[in-house]
């Protein structure tokens, strides 16, 4: 895992790839919880036997934005900002889908730094964060993940 202590050490690494997250495995069981959380219980996310008969896939798939409110947790496993006042989850640009998650996928997140800027103590951070898919070529997503740190 990488280590960030300040402002300087993260601007060392503006262009370079920062990492990547562990794999991890979407259930259906997560998929249920996430139609639960957000009342979107579309038959293609949670009806498995109706998707392997209707279904594009034969399987259920994940909700796209289950995929992306896994970027914390996935980041969380690449890097480690130390030092904080307050770190603000500001928001993603330039997204694109890629290809839906199957049922029972497993996922990974890598991350690049884009760009860093200081905004009057204020330390606005873009990482290019690209979510791959087990044995798959193309990706579930790539997109720009903005934070905002403010570092002690």
């Amino acid at each position: 895992m990488l280590v960030i202590n300040n402002f300087e050490e993260y601007k060392s690494y503006v262009g370079k790839e920062l990492g990547f997250s562990d794999w991890h495995r979407i259930d259906q069981d997560q998929i249920d919880r996430f139609a639960d959380a957000t009342l979107d219980h579309q038959w293609i996310h949670v009806d498995q036997e109706r998707a392997s008969k209707e279904g594009p896939f034969k399987v259920t798939i994940a909700h796209g934005y289950l995929t992306l409110s896994l970027i914390p947790y996935l980041w969380k496993q690449i890097a480690d900002v130390r030092n904080l006042k307050m770190e603000i989850n500001y928001g993603i640009e330039n997204l694109k889908f890629g290809q839906p998650v199957l049922v029972d996928s497993d996922v990974q997140l890598i991350a690049k730094l884009k760009s860093i800027i200081n905004l009057k103590g204020i330390t606005k951070v873009v990482i290019e964060a690209i979510l791959t898919i087990k044995n798959e070529t193309k990706p579930a997503y790539v997109g720009d993940v903005v934070f905002l740190y403010h570092f002690i």
